[in-house]
């Protein structure tokens, strides 16, 4: 097997299959694993997200419900993960909440151990309800997203596994937050992020503001971490050379001559602030990140801006061209973040109650 980055190389994007490249790379290569892959629940009819599960899951020869079906390809995919992770080395994966339980008894199948399940809290999904008679609807607003950590099983003592391959353990102190008002300690990094909603103001919350709710419940905004929803500016930083593209959210997208159009159309982008956090919790300081499920390159973004080197695989090559695009972007800003204007600055997360235009 040949290495997965050439002597000097940072980070790299590969356009194919995850299922089909996987077994190619070499056993404990990895880190970690940091992802958002597809959720299984047939997003706005991609096939991504829904026939090609199901398509994959039939080679068992037997009938399986969707959620079966979804639990089944998850377990592939996470079988592969502890092979080529090395010992303690960590998972975090997004998911949908309605199809948590699949995804976390997929990874658990696969052997990897479960140690906990993060929650980013959003606030600015679009409920996907029909409206009925008498005040009645089908669906909640979605309000969070769910993130799986698991981990590779420990091969000797955690102390003696981080000593031995830099994995085992997070590195809680250096994503710990800074200390609020009449502290002198940082606060212990919690298991939930949040984002403020895109109307809010630098002194007032929009209405449902995710950090506006734990404020009034006296939770303390400033006891999470703040990531902000990724910006259309943030999105297509570094793509000015590519096509614009529709977003292709809807079926009519195609044939809409008011759909907009954009250089970075990936319909699930998440924050490089968020995934910032993410990277540098679970990979050690010059570590090797790997995202089987690249899309845009977000986690790559942010794998490069935390200094740690990055792998990406990609099943669509329009995305994987937009993933090397932002990472190339990126990387440029490493170790230098103050350089330019404000908005060729990285996004970083900060303590909610501390925000920060992204």
């Amino acid at each position: 097997m040949t290495p997965l980055l050439d002597d000097g190389q940072r980070w790299r994007v590969i356009a194919g299959d995850t299922l089909q490249l996987l077994p190619d790379l070499p056993d404990a290569s990895v880190d970690a694993v940091v992802c958002d892959p597809p959720y299984g629940i047939d997003f706005h009819n991609q096939e991504w997200d829904g026939k090609t599960i199901r398509r994959t899951a039939r080679s068992r020869g037997e009938r399986l419900s969707n959620g079966q079906a979804f639990e089944y390809w998850t377990t592939s995919w996470a079988t592969e993960f502890g092979r080529v992770l090395k010992p303690g080395g960590h998972l975090l994966a997004f998911g949908a909440p309605r199809m948590a339980h699949r995804l976390i008894s997929g990874v658990e199948d696969s052997g990897l151990e479960i140690r906990d399940v993060l929650m980013w809290l959003h606030g600015q999904g679009m409920p996907k309800s029909r409206r009925l008679p008498d005040g009645q609807g089908t669906a909640l607003k979605p309000f969070y997203e769910p993130i799986l950590l698991a981990r590779r099983a420990l091969e000797a003592p955690v102390a003696d596994n981080v000593a031995r391959h830099g994995t085992g353990a997070m590195n809680t102190e250096a994503c710990s937050l800074d200390p609020g008002p009449g502290e002198s300690r940082r606060r212990w990094p919690a298991h939930v992020v949040m984002s403020h909603s895109p109307g809010c103001r630098p002194r007032r919350c929009a209405p449902g503001c995710p950090a506006a709710v734990l404020e009034a419940q006296h939770a303390g905004a400033s006891r999470f971490l703040y990531c902000a929803k990724a910006s259309r500016r943030e999105r297509d930083a570094g793509c000015e050379h590519l096509p614009a593209r529709p977003t292709g959210l809807f079926p009519t997208a195609a044939r809409d001559a008011s759909a907009p159009a954009v250089r970075n159309p990936h319909p699930t982008v998440k924050p490089i602030a968020l995934m910032r956090w993410l990277v540098a919790l679970v990979c050690p300081p010059g570590g090797l990140v790997l995202d089987p499920f690249c899309g845009s390159g977000t986690t790559g973004a942010a794998a490069v801006l935390e200094g740690r080197r990055f792998v990406g695989i990609e099943l669509d090559p329009h995305h994987a061209d937009v993933a090397r695009a932002r990472i190339t972007h990126w990387s440029r800003h490493a170790g230098g973040e103050d350089t330019g204007g404000p908005e060729d600055r990285p996004p970083r997360p900060t303590r909610a109650g501390r925000r920060r235009s992204a």
